[in-house]
């Protein structure tokens, strides 16, 4: 534990290495931001923020660290901890970061509520094989719930953007570039960043071709609101020989 200037905690920062590698989707760092939140992590922690653990002796960097931030975004002190916090295990649905997760899953569209609930779990349903309540699901949703402001807290910032990157890297190009139309304002900053992603990148240049009229809807929106994503775009999203329509 390194100490700092005195202050009231607001934030806190989380690092957790050990849990990203075991629970899908959790993220290594997030915060921790809402007042009751950051009070029940204090007093896990045997801290109010600016004092100290009696029978903390351990000066080495550990798995688990926390960096505490008062209003003014000054560090008041770092924990470091070499055993985990049950608070913060992404695992048990009560934790802050099981609780963050399923209010992201409960904010998710209808039809995609069941497929977030197991990705709130920590399991990772098969995109090819979603259901049929997602399956029947448009694109041009699931590109709007992958745009939206994420709902449930820092712990849930990654699993928001992992499940519906999964759902649009499973569909057909010609499928997405039709979507791309159909879209609002929040699925088109969806559609920037997963045609900017390794999600649709990765694929074999024959199946990154989409009509004209769908590559300069995402390009344009890209230059207002996602500027650095349109280097790659212009590189990997490939223009179509023909721009079909289909009714």
């Amino acid at each position: 534990m390194t100490g700092g200037p005195p202050g009231t905690v607001v934030r806190i920062a989380v690092s957790d290495r050990e849990h990203a590698g075991t629970v899908v989707g959790h993220p290594e760092t997030y915060e921790v931001t809402g007042r009751a939140e950051v009070g029940e992590v204090l007093r896990a922690l045997g801290t109010g923020g600016v004092g100290e653990r009696d029978d903390f002796v351990c000066m080495c960097p550990g798995p688990y660290r926390f960096s505490l931030y008062d209003a003014a975004g000054r560090l008041v002190r770092t924990v470091d901890r070499h055993d985990p916090l049950p608070l913060l295990d992404p695992a048990d649905p009560e934790s802050i970061p099981g609780r963050h997760r399923a209010a992201w899953a409960a904010a998710a569209p209808a039809p995609l509520r069941r497929y977030a609930a197991g990705w709130a779990r920590g399991e990772a349903p098969e995109p090819e094989a979603p259901g049929p309540e997602v399956a029947a699901a448009p694109l041009s949703l699931v590109f709007g719930w992958l745009g939206a402001p994420s709902a449930g807290g820092g712990a849930a910032a990654r699993v928001a953007r992992l499940a519906p990157l999964a759902l649009l890297g499973a569909a057909a190009t010609d499928d997405l570039a039709w979507a791309v139309r159909q879209t609002d304002a929040a699925g088109l900053d969806g559609a920037v960043e997963f045609f900017a992603s390794e999600h649709f990148t990765a694929r074999h240049p024959r199946k990154r071709r989409v009509g004209t009229t769908s590559r300069e809807l995402v390009l344009r929106h890209a230059r207002v609101r996602r500027p650095e994503h349109v280097a790659v775009l212009e590189r990997r999203l490939l223009r179509a020989a023909e721009d079909r329509i289909r009714r």
